[in-house]
């Protein structure tokens, strides 16, 4: 998913970008946008295509067939603003990087022992038993763990569905739902708004596309975006320079395209 992707991939950009003294800001900010791009294909790219999925009854190959069109034109746009990035040789040597085994093994471990913790319903005693885990082996491992992502992960994630209840959106045509979807997803970002939308619309594509695109705006707009943006320190200015402007050729160019398959 995007907010995995760009949770590994977040500290490599930093370290190879200041390595090979690129503007990081960005890097960072094309990156965040690459993932949430990239995610949209398919119904298992982020967590707010996997709810249109199921709540509309979608086959797999449906969805990436209805995404496909719109998902290459915003792949071209994001390759035509790399190729603002004059190309330059650049040669660096790169530090040696070792990998802690011990902590490897440890983690892979623990990745399938909550997967499994939650499948049979004992979720409630992962959290404490990894956490012991690491203050055994590896506990340097808690200090410097980011705690703020972790309310930010429960607020995004949490029930809006009683929202959706008491807000009157009314019937919207196709455009309207791709433009009132986008813009909520600038202010509640987009996994909270597709579950606003959902009892206001069916029609998922343009439903998809308004979360999707909205989810490279603003860095509320995706936990993609807020992961980049903490893990890297970008100040918010710096992201903004790059999102909006990427979103606002990408909105305009979705709306033409939408208007002609319409």
């Amino acid at each position: 998913m995007n907010d995995t992707a760009i949770l590994i991939f977040t500290p490599l950009v930093v370290v190879t970008g200041r390595i090979a003294g690129i503007n990081v800001p960005r890097a960072v900010a094309l990156s965040a946008i690459a993932a949430n791009v990239g995610s949209s294909l398919t119904p298992i790219g982020n967590p707010q295509n996997v709810i249109i999925w199921k709540h509309y009854s979608l086959s797999f190959l449906g969805f990436i067939k209805g995404m496909l069109p719109y998902v290459l034109l915003w792949l071209v746009i994001l390759f035509l603003f790399s190729l603002m990035v004059k190309d330059k040789r650049i040669k660096v040597k790169v530090p040696p990087v070792e990998v802690d085994a011990k902590l490897f093994l440890l983690s892979s471990f623990l990745l399938v022992f909550n997967v499994v913790m939650g499948r049979v319903d004992l979720a409630k005693y992962s959290l404490l038993l990894t956490v012991l885990a690491y203050l055994i082996v590896k506990r340097d491992v808690l200090l410097s763990f980011d705690v703020a992502l972790v309310p930010t992960f429960a607020l995004i994630f949490a029930n809006f569905s009683e929202l959706s209840s008491m807000v009157n959106i009314g019937k919207l045509t196709s455009a309207g739902v791709f433009l009132y979807s986008l813009i909520l997803s600038q202010i509640i970002s987009n996994v909270p708004a597709t579950v606003v939308m959902l009892p206001w619309t069916k029609d998922w594509l343009c439903l998809s596309l308004g979360v999707n695109l909205g989810g490279t705006g603003s860095m509320v707009g995706s936990l993609a975006n807020l992961i980049a943006i903490r893990l890297s320190g970008i100040s918010v200015k710096e992201f903004h320079k790059y999102s909006l402007a990427y979103l606002l050729i990408a909105l305009l160019l979705t709306l033409f395209l939408l208007e002609i398959r319409i």
